[in-house]
C-alpha cells in the first residue's frame, strides 16, 4: 500500500502543473498510461516536474548509451538498491525496447555475480590495484 496519495487523472486535470507533466509523460511515451510512481510524485508538483525532467534528460534523450542498455543498467541498480517497483517497471521498459529472455537471464547472472564479488572484496578489504587507479 502506498504511503502517499496516488493522484487520479481527474485530480491531475484540475492542477495545471501536474496536468502538464502527465500530458508530457503520455506524449513522450506515446501511451495513455501514467504509472503509479508519477501519480505519487504528483503530491509535490515541483518535485514531479523536476524528476520527470531528469528522467527525460537521462533516459529518453539521445546519448552515447543506447536506450536498452540504459534500462538494463537501471535494472541492475534497482536490484542493488532493493527497489521492487523499479525492477518491475524497468524490466518491462527493457522488454519493450527489445530485451530478450536470454539477455534478461544473462543480466541477472551478471547482477548476481557482481553482488557476490562485491561482498567478497568488501569483506576481505582488498586494496585497489594501482593499474585500476584513474591517472590525472
Amino acid at each position: 500500500m502506498a504511503t502517499v496519495k496516488l493522484w487520479t487523472d481527474a485530480e491531475a486535470d484540475a492542477h495545471p502543473e501536474v496536468k502538464a507533466v502527465f500530458d508530457d509523460i503520455r506524449a513522450t511515451r506515446k501511451s495513455d498510461f501514467v504509472n503509479n510512481f508519477w501519480r505519487g510524485l504528483a503530491n509535490d508538483p515541483a518535485h514531479l516536474k523536476r524528476i520527470w525532467g531528469q528522467l527525460k534528460e537521462i533516459m529518453v534523450a539521445d546519448s552515447a548509451i543506447d536506450p536498452l542498455t540504459k534500462e538494463m543498467v537501471y535494472i541492475a541498480v534497482s536490484v542493488a538498491n532493493g527497489c521492487s517497483y523499479c525492477i518491475h517497471s524497468h524490466t518491462a521498459a527493457a522488454k519493450a525496447k527489445g530485451m530478450t529472455d536470454a539477455q534478461h537471464g544473462e543480466l541477472l547472472s551478471i547482477i548476481g555475480l557482481a553482488g557476490q564479488t562485491n561482498h567478497l572484496v568488501t569483506a576481505m578489504q582488498i586494496p585497489v590495484d594501482p593499474q585500476f587507479e584513474v591517472k590525472g
